[in-house]
């Protein structure tokens, strides 16, 4: 995957020949763009593998987390599935010390994960509260070196399909990416009712999209 942040740490190695722009991995891969198209595809695998064959009807926790990770792109990195052990920051913004993840995962899988899933019995906006809340917290923690984004919006869609919703539709999220930032900065601050904004109207379009005939 390009290089999108700063970091400071071994984890920071990138692939020789590859003019640090793909991370160091085990398939030798130096070339950007095949690495995002073979991180998409795994991903692609990984929706399939959870949402449609292994959904969690259950309490989530961190060991999901690692493992979807794990399952995601362990064939990809050595470090697929573990914490960071690196700081790491993007746009002059640092996400959580490294130092500080175990005991931050611990709190979030208290404090949120068991707290706002399964999903199953919550009213929509208790849902979409529940979603922002748990999509905000584990972006601040950042636990993995790469791939956080994207297996926040995993678990988004986990918890939405829990609730017998589609998977959330975050076309809107990539055209607002300034908004977005500034909906996370507040969720850092204890004002999450900007990401509600966004989950609410990716709610919508996801469930438009399934609706959808085919």
């Amino acid at each position: 995957m390009t290089h999108r942040y700063q970091v400071f740490g071994p984890e920071g190695e990138f692939e020789p020949g590859s003019n640090q722009q793909v991370l160091r991995n085990l398939l030798g891969i130096k070339v950007s763009v095949d690495m995002d198209e073979l991180e998409l595809w795994l991903l692609a695998q990984l929706y399939e593998e959870v949402l449609l064959h292994q959904l969690p009807e259950r309490v989530l926790s961190v060991g999901d987390l690692k493992h979807w990770h794990r399952l995601w792109l362990g064939n990809v990195y050595a470090w697929a599935g573990q914490e960071r052990s690196v700081n790491m920051s993007k746009g002059g913004f640092a996400f959580a010390a490294a130092a500080q993840i175990p005991r931050l995962l611990d709190e979030f899988e208290r404090n949120c994960l068991a707290l706002h899933t399964p999903c199953s019995q919550l009213s929509e906006d208790e849902l979409v509260m529940s979603i922002a809340v748990t999509h905000v917290e584990f972006i601040l923690i950042h636990p993995f070196r790469e791939g956080n984004g994207r297996l926040s919006r995993l678990l988004a869609d986990v918890m939405a399909v829990q609730a017998d919703h589609g998977p959330l539709d975050y076309s809107a999220w990539e055209l607002r990416k300034t908004d977005y930032i500034n909906a996370i900065h507040a969720g850092f601050s204890g004002n999450y009712e900007p990401m509600c904004e966004f989950v609410r109207a990716a709610m919508v379009a996801g469930d438009n999209n399934l609706n959808e005939p085919a």
